[in-house]
């Protein structure tokens, strides 16, 4: 079986994790944390960095640091992992979606300026890179700054990637990141807020620890939950964060080996790069149809290869669907959002680990190869 991922570790996490349970560290968040927090904020490239138990409640945490409110509405892209609308509505808040653009499938600039022109409303905008890519984020930003509203960064998948020499999650008021299991770095679960703003910084210290001002009081000025990571998870990330620059190279290096293969294959469409610092999460590829797709995923899966299809669009997820089209009953899925579902509908993540041998990846792309030639003649290799 090639997975389509799998989390990447070896004897140096066990050694770390047996050597610090062995000092007598009390596990919960300490001073690895610490020391975690600071080589991912000296990366990155941010003033401030705090870890939290992973990276959904993570967007919530940030929403709240921004004093948006229940009854709030935020700017949402309709083609997203379930987690980014899920927390504005956990804090009360209302997702308003708006549909991505083709060639990165980011949120589509022209239809934000368009949402808030017309609806006063609204309090933040949130930007999700999708596998790592964005649109021009910088034109984004300052479009929210005219406006008055802030700027979340939803980069969970995004750690290793940069943008104009930038790294994503930067450039807005708060970046998010997560290092659950399919991530580049993983600690199992667990997640990152970064910014550069001291005041938004301060918020989310008290917000992920009872909203006190520091720990072994039962002083609370403020409201907050608990939210903290732990020490085991920080010695397991240490580990990671000192293999991240040759992951980075790794899964560059297989995503141009993907595209030297199949880039012959007319009936596979690949996004390309939009930036030299982007990096892939997942390796995607757009076959012609959601029947093609649909065939090849389970083509592949019966000869050993996982894969996964692209997310479905928000406004298709049932707890969301009814909402969505309260804005305007008259309209479709398909007028409202036709670039989501044509990229959810066609896209497909193949094997995307670091641990990925160029056998591997030939493997996978001589399969996709033969789909095409039996399935799509017109289009073969």
């Amino acid at each position: 079986m090639i997975p389509q991922m799998e989390p990447n570790y070896d004897e140096k996490e066990a050694e770390a994790v047996y050597e610090y349970m062995k000092s007598g560290g009390w596990v919960t968040e300490h001073t690895k944390s610490r020391e975690l927090e600071k080589m991912i904020s000296s990366f990155i490239g941010s003033k401030h960095a705090h870890l939290v138990n992973n990276g959904t409640i993570s967007l919530s945490i940030a929403l709240l640091a921004l004093d948006i409110k229940p009854g709030d509405k935020v700017i949402v892209p309709n083609l997203t992992m379930i987690a980014t609308p899920n927390s504005v509505r956990l804090i009360g808040a209302h997702p308003v979606f708006v549909d991505v653009e083709t060639e990165t499938g980011c949120i589509s600039i022209y239809q934000v300026k368009e949402i808030l022109e017309k609806e006063k409303d609204i309090k933040a905008v949130f930007h999700v890179s999708l596998n790592a890519r964005c649109n021009d984020i910088i034109s984004l930003k300052k479009l929210c700054k005219k406006r008055g509203v802030f700027l979340i960064e939803d980069s969970a998948q995004s750690l290793g990637s940069f943008y104009k020499g930038k790294h994503l999650g930067t450039f807005g008021d708060i970046g998010s990141f997560s290092f659950s299991s399919p991530k580049i770095i993983s600690t199992g679960q667990g997640g990152v807020l970064v910014t550069d703003n001291d005041e938004f910084s301060e918020k989310i210290s008290r917000l992920k620890n009872f909203g006190r001002d520091s720990g072994g009081n039962d002083d609370h000025p403020f409201f907050g939950i608990n939210c903290k990571f732990t020490d085991l998870q920080a010695v397991i990330g240490i580990e990671q964060m000192k293999k991240l620059e040759g992951r980075i190279e790794k899964v560059k290096k297989n995503w141009n080996f993907y595209v030297s293969l199949l880039s012959l294959c007319k009936g596979v469409d690949m996004l390309l790069d939009n930036d030299i610092g982007w990096i892939p999460w997942f390796v995607d590829i757009y076959m012609e149809t959601k029947e093609l797709r649909d065939e090849l995923h389970l083509y592949l899966k019966e000869r050993g290869i996982g894969t996964r299809k692209v997310y479905p669009p928000i406004s298709s997820q049932k707890i969301y669907h009814p909402e969505v089209f309260k804005r305007d009953l008259r309209a479709t899925e398909d007028e409202l959002f036709p670039n989501s579902k044509y990229i959810s509908e066609r896209g497909l993540w193949l094997p995307s680990s670091s641990k990925l041998s160029d056998d591997d990846i030939r493997e996978v792309c001589r399969h996709i190869i033969i789909f095409c030639k039996e399935k799509v003649p017109r289009y073969g290799y």
